[in-house]
């Protein structure tokens, strides 16, 4: 007999790791403008990938388990994601420096609506009404945010909806890999190959790859934060994802918007635009339909005997 989880636990365990997850991201980008100017963004990366991997290696320490596979199933989709991912990542810390943090998590919503598109398209899932609206809406949404032509456009914005895209990659193919590689595994190999990824590009921009010597007090806690929190917001949101399903998961995960525009206001003195809240508005309404249209549809599937 397998013995399920009260319904009610299941909400309070999201909850909690959603919490977990929405404090990570803030930290994220707390901790990218707070290393702005004393590391590039490719150093800011490989230190993230450091501690990951220090993390990791003190789990496997701590409680060694069956999932903590070095081997990599599926090696080519595993360096196709965490292409995509480094890609996504470097744009997405660009945006945090040049950008209000409200305008960029406001762009970096569409990325479910790029996951619909891409299961269609690579992993040959049915387009639904859902997914088609969700997508529509998710560039309608972006057109609002970005308003090119208008005086008040943002060429900077363009590489945060990039990130988006690229996301859009990682998570598609990290869905693909979860059915034979286990989340440690994934990580694993996200900061394994990043790292030198992350090194080269910095190298390739002339710097020196000696990250330890930028490494002054005055930015010891900032780099501490993103070496920390960056695990602990993809390790929180994936707990989040195994207790309850995305219905509950994305509706919480959506108060990152305001919970960074507060965080910008507090920090940064920065008012978010009336566009940028009614785009993302568009934006995860169009997600919101989606995920009632995919729960409808669970529902009315036939029960196997």
């Amino acid at each position: 007999m397998v013995l399920s989880m009260p319904a009610s636990r299941n909400a309070l365990l999201v909850l909690a790791w959603m919490l977990g997850s929405l404090t990570s991201f803030a930290g994220v980008a707390l901790s990218v403008r707070g290393l702005q100017g004393a590391l590039t963004v490719f150093e800011m990366l490989a230190i993230r990938n450091l501690g990951g991997l220090v993390i990791l290696a003190g789990m496997m320490l701590l409680r060694p388990g069956p999932e903590q596979v070095i081997r990599p199933a599926r090696a080519k989709i595993h360096g196709l994601r965490n292409v995509a991912h480094f890609v996504g990542q470097a744009l997405w810390v660009y945006g945090v420096t040049v950008l209000p943090l409200a305008t960029v998590f406001a762009i970096e919503f569409t990325t479910p609506c790029w996951v619909a598109l891409f299961a269609v398209l690579f992993l040959k899932e049915r387009m639904t009404a859902g997914r088609a609206l969700s997508i529509l809406l998710g560039f309608v949404g972006v057109i609002i945010i970005l308003r090119p032509g208008l005086e008040s456009f943002r060429p900077e914005a363009v590489a945060v909806v990039l990130a988006a895209v690229f996301f859009g990659i990682q998570i598609t193919t990290t869905k693909f890999l979860t059915g034979s590689n286990s989340t440690w595994t994934i990580m694993f190999w996200m900061n394994l190959m990043q790292l030198p990824m992350n090194m080269a590009a910095n190298a390739a921009m002339g710097h020196s790859p000696l990250i330890v010597g930028k490494l002054s007090l005055a930015i010891w806690l900032p780099a501490l934060g993103i070496a920390v929190t960056g695990f602990l917001a993809h390790y929180c949101l994936t707990n989040a994802f195994r207790h309850g399903d995305a219905t509950l998961v994305i509706p919480i995960d959506f108060l990152r918007v305001p919970l960074i525009a507060l965080i910008g206001w507090l920090f940064y003195a920065e008012t978010p635009e009336l566009a940028v809240l009614i785009g993302a508005a568009v934006v995860i309404g169009g997600v919101c339909v989606n995920l009632i249209a995919e729960a409808r549809a669970t529902k009315a599937k036939p029960t196997p005997a």
